[in-house]
């Protein structure tokens, strides 16, 4: 273990690869799922990566994701076995397409068994350029798929998904969607989209209807984006500027923070799910940052005997050697998150202890 640099362990795999995931479903042991990207597509895995707290070693579990190149894995809320991926496939025509599928992870002894598919989530008719699926994460029995510029609201039942109602982006240009993510915050009721610039939220109570839309949020392309899960209308966003901006979507048109201490596109952004004065963002500058946004955290700021957190980057991980796609906080451990590099490197790192202590004393 090291304690100076704060990095718990070092996980490669044999593939590139660029989709996480905390097993969000478990809270008790810290576990990743991460999914591989090799262009033989039969040879594609997902990796289940379990962390012991006591010895910082790693246990690995490795399933097949035969049907292609994953794209996106995200685990469900309520269920640690179940995950649904965005993959690149060849259908039987001999074209490249994208799918989506729910998958559990089957309870089985042998070496690398292939994951159980439980559906597929049906976009033919709706687009191609599929980027997401998610949960909701207080109802994990919906999910939402990202594609072209709709996304679908799906009702999961045992080994099916029902499609309960579309969203569709009307806009100049026709722009693509880059990818959504719901809002903890209105009793998971509401989803919002990036597509080029600007960031959009959508109220699923009233047809899909968009209620707020940040234009040119950022310069560049919005790669990312995740709402405060303890404060009510803060959302980050990030992109192909450099750029982390922090947003109240009731005042849309300037940012209540903007940090730039990239030196390359921001592909993610993560809210800390408990102490909202962290931030982790992940670029193709090869680094992570752990940054406070203290001055805009839920934690009342009227206790003058506690010492605060200044805004501003507290440390910077630079352990990789290849783009960042990827950063995660654990469900199980509030001070530690994984980063994934395009070279297959996964890296368990932790918050510093001073930081740490400020915020708990």
């Amino acid at each position: 273990m090291e304690e100076e640099n704060n990095l718990i362990s070092l996980y490669g795999l044999e593939f590139p690869s660029r989709a996480v995931s905390a097993q969000v479903a478990e809270t008790d042991v810290v576990r990743f799922l991460v999914g591989t990207q090799t262009l033989k597509l039969a040879n594609n895995q997902v990796h289940l990566v379990e962390l012991n707290d006591e010895t910082s070693a790693i246990n690995t579990k490795v399933y097949q994701h035969g049907d292609g190149e994953i794209w996106s894995l995200v685990a469900s809320p309520s269920d640690a076995q179940l995950m649904a991926t965005c993959y690149n496939t060849v259908s039987a025509d001999g074209a490249c397409v994208m799918r989506s599928a729910l998958w559990r992870l089957p309870d089985c002894p042998d070496n690398c068994p292939p994951l159980q598919q439980v559906c597929t989530f049906d976009t033919d008719g709706h687009g191609e350029n599929i980027k997401v699926t998610c949960f909701n994460p207080l109802d994990g029995k919906q999910a939402a798929t990202v594609v072209d510029n709709k996304f679908l609201v799906w009702d999961l039942g045992e080994d099916s998904a029902q499609l309960s109602s579309v969203g569709t982006l009307q806009a100049k240009g026709n722009p693509k969607l880059t990818t959504g993510k719901w809002n903890p915050q209105h009793s998971g009721l509401q989803f919002a989209t990036a597509s080029d610039t600007s960031v959009r939220g959508w109220d699923l109570r009233a047809g899909n209807k968009q209620t707020w839309v940040i234009e040119n949020a950022h310069s560049q392309l919005v790669r990312d984006l995740d709402f405060n899960p303890n404060r009510q209308y803060y959302v980050g966003t990030c992109g192909d500027d450099g750029c982390s901006k922090f947003w109240d979507v009731r005042r849309p048109t300037e940012p209540v923070i903007v940090r730039s201490d990239h030196s390359h596109w921001v592909w993610c952004l993560r809210y800390n799910h408990f102490h909202d004065q962290l931030v982790v963002t992940a670029s193709s500058d090869c680094v992570v940052l752990l940054t406070s946004v203290a001055s805009i955290a839920s934690e009342p700021l009227d206790d003058e005997s506690k010492v605060r957190l200044d805004d501003g980057v507290l440390a910077t991980y630079d352990q990789h050697e290849d783009s960042v796609y990827c950063v995660e906080w654990s469900s199980a451990d509030p001070w530690c998150f994984a980063s994934l590099s395009y070279d297959g490197r996964l890296l368990l790192n932790r918050v510093p202890k001073q930081h740490k202590y400020s915020i708990l004393i």
